[in-house]
């Protein structure tokens, strides 16, 4: 059994509800939002624990907290949290840019406590079956990685808050890219960003509608980023792994499609059993994403977000 505390009761702070309530051996000591109604509304609709400070979070007996709030207080949360001696799992990204990034990485590591980033890639069956297939020579050898995104607004419909149109905080390079840079990162090791390209709006408050971006992974398999919002069709996510022999497409985050030579791509659904996150957490495994390798997506993150 593990006791979370939860800071931040948006939708992402709600999503987290909901799939600790399917869990077995997992239990929420208390949810602190600084938005009292919304605090209220989670109540009735989850039936959580509510706490009236975060202070109560931070100094309860609960083995982690979940940050779920906007990126620019992860660190001073995190710091607090560890300083506490609690466990603490982030929302991605780490933070609002590197320099907050490291002083979380500090906090962790003085207090000498465990991180996690919320990931949710990591532990999904698809996910697996693309790096395995990916490692183990079926598609051939690795000759691009390639993610497009197409958003056709930004901040989307279900994520109308102010900090997600932000330049400081929000953006879909903030929000949608660290899933899958992290997931590069993961299979294929160390990558570097030869050029960029990001479109900004007049509004200097506001957040980045497009990208393209040119690097090499391992200093020599070509990788290809382009994101755009605005964008006159269906939200479109691809995350793509082209081999000699094959190609891998993960589509929308969870749709897994294998296209060969001379073969119509097919959808690939028979995937081994993985554990979740909380399973991971758990059992403190190595599996969870620590705030280091956060740091490291947070780096990619800043420099795709420079004008």
């Amino acid at each position: 059994m593990i006791s979370i505390g939860i800071i931040g009761a948006g939708i992402v702070g709600e999503r987290i509800i909901k799939q600790i309530q399917l869990e077995n051996g997992v239990e929420i000591i208390g949810v602190f939002d600084e938005n009292s109604e919304r605090l209220q509304t989670l109540k009735q609709m989850y039936d959580v624990p509510l706490t009236a400070s975060l202070d109560e979070i931070l100094y309860s007996k609960a083995d982690w907290v979940y940050i779920g709030t906007p990126p620019a207080s992860h660190a001073a949360i995190a710091k607090q949290a560890a300083d506490a001696g609690l466990n603490v799992l982030s929302e991605k990204p780490l933070a609002h840019n590197a320099e907050a990034g490291e002083q979380m990485v500090a906090a962790i590591t003085e207090n000498r406590v465990r991180s996690a980033m919320h990931f949710p890639l990591m532990y999904s069956p698809a996910v697996h079956e693309m790096a395995k297939r990916s490692k183990n020579g079926s598609i051939g050898e690795i000759i691009r990685i390639e993610l497009q995104t197409f958003f056709p607004e930004w901040p989307r419909a279900w994520q109308q808050t102010p900090w997600i149109a932000s330049r400081l905080e929000g953006g879909f390079i903030r929000e949608v890219f660290p899933h899958y840079l992290q997931l590069i990162h993961r299979i294929f090791g160390d990558f570097a960003f030869a050029e960029h390209h990001v479109n900004y709006p007049d509004q200097p408050d506001l957040c980045e509608t497009g990208l393209i971006a040119y690097g090499l992974v391992n200093g020599s398999t070509p990788l290809l980023l382009t994101g755009m919002s605005g964008v006159g069709q269906e939200e479109l996510l691809q995350f793509k792994i082209y081999g000699t022999k094959g190609v891998l497409t993960l589509e929308n985050w969870s749709q897994l499609y294998l296209a060969e030579k001379g073969r119509e791509r097919v959808q690939l659904t028979e995937f081994e059993k993985v554990n979740g996150l909380f399973e991971e957490m758990k059992a403190m495994s190595t599996a969870l994403v620590p705030f280091e390798e956060g740091l490291v997506i947070q780096r990619y993150i800043d420099q795709l977000t420079a004008e």
